[in-house]
């Protein structure tokens, strides 16, 4: 048997706020290491060794989780930030059956959206229309009081001067509504 480093591509899915990267496992190969490294200067992340019988998983950091099936090996990140923007770079170690084998499966370059950004701009804007609204109600309540209250005084002091019930008494002349 061959060793054979499957050419499919990673897999890469979003889902709920974490980015889970799958790649297919290499066909005929008893001992093998998938290992997740961010930044140009190869960081290690997370890793997982496949012996014959045991699977050991080795993460450096809180926001990374492996996964592994028969037939494929899955890096998971959670919980993301600003922060973790970078390029992530996926490396293979084929064990045995010899000849060691080393290869570089994939680059990915992952841009995160800081989530606190999102919502204090969103939250930001909000309070300010709501600030808007309120200040223009405000408005608008004091422009239809002051009207009212005017209207008010007009109709009062219109029947005061020339009464038509008194059409032989003594009054002043008119006086001329001002609006």
């Amino acid at each position: 048997d061959q060793v054979h480093v499957s050419d499919a591509q990673v897999m890469v899915e979003f889902e709920n706020g974490n980015f889970s990267f799958t790649f297919p496992n290499p066909k005929n190969v008893s001992d093998f290491s998938m290992t997740l490294y961010k930044g140009h200067e190869k960081k290690e992340v997370c890793a997982l060794h496949l012996g014959k019988e045991k699977v050991i998983s080795n993460s450096n950091v809180s926001y990374c989780q492996t996964q592994n099936s028969s037939n494929s090996t899955t890096f998971i990140l959670k919980n993301l930030e600003r922060k973790h923007i970078d390029v992530y770079t996926y490396y293979l170690e084929i064990f045995l059956p010899p000849p060691y084998i080393d290869c570089c499966l994939k680059e990915t370059y992952l841009y995160v959206q800081d989530k606190e950004d999102c919502f204090s701009l969103g939250l930001v804007s909000w309070i300010i229309i709501g600030l808007i609204i309120f200040a223009i109600s405000c408005v608008c309540c004091v422009v239809a009081c002051c009207l009212r209250n005017k209207n008010q005084k007009c109709e009062s002091s219109s029947h005061e001067y020339n009464s038509e019930y008194m059409p032989m008494a003594a009054v002043n002349a008119a006086k001329k509504t001002r609006i």
